[in-house]
């Protein structure tokens, strides 16, 4: 039997990528699995964005979506930027998310980083559930921040995020800490992501198989 929210994780995934030719390529499969959910919420979230994309042009939808997924917007696709914004702790943080995956054996796409949220999700709906969950519920303060501005600013992209939460545990805490991250906003450092790669630091996410370094 097919889990539900693995559903939901990997059409949100999808949904969560630019709106190019291929984005469009896979709609009708997007919208058949999201067809055969159980009715509620995160189904109703899902058909409603869907309905949103079928009556907006190409060029509009591309054009939101430049506009709405804006570092200093403060709506994030990359969830260590919540956190540790441009900073070198951000590196540690994708080096140890890389890490997680490679523990699993899976490889994310090398176009995009490891902490974009649709990977996560896609990481959480196709490759090891377990560790998948425990990466989104570490990063649910985030993503409930990303989901409050997108509701703040009216995109239709807040119903993918409202799918999205209908998979995770009653965010009360993750909104208290989304709330925090907000009113501080992410760090600064004028020092990019460097070093990429380096030795991880704790940061509460999933320990690799084998244990930390």
């Amino acid at each position: 039997m097919t889990d539900p929210n693995a559903v939901i994780r990997q059409a949100a995934a999808m949904l969560l990528g630019y709106p190019d030719r291929d984005w469009y390529a896979r709609l009708p499969l997007i919208g058949a699995a999201v067809a055969d959910l159980r009715p509620g919420p995160a189904r109703r979230s899902l058909g409603d964005f869907l309905e949103y994309t079928a009556r907006t042009s190409e060029l509009d939808l591309g054009a939101h979506y430049v506009r709405t997924f804006d570092l200093k917007r403060r709506r994030a696709l990359h969830l260590t930027y919540y956190t540790d914004g441009d900073t070198r702790r951000r590196g540690h943080a994708l080096a140890r998310v890389k890490e997680v995956y490679a523990s699993c054996g899976w490889t994310a796409d090398a176009a995009e980083l490891p902490d974009h949220l649709a990977v996560v999700l896609e990481f959480t709906a196709r490759g090891d559930r377990e560790q998948g969950e425990r990466l989104l519920e570490a990063f649910q303060p985030g993503i409930e921040l990303l989901r409050g501005a997108l509701r703040e600013c009216a995109s239709p992209y807040a119903d993918v995020l409202d799918a999205v939460a209908q998979t995770l545990p009653p965010p009360d805490q993750a909104r208290r800490e989304a709330a925090r991250l907000a009113a501080s906003g992410p760090p600064a450092e004028d020092v990019g992501r460097d070093p990429y790669g380096a030795s991880p630091v704790p940061l509460g996410m999933p320990v690799p198989m084998g244990g930390a370094r």
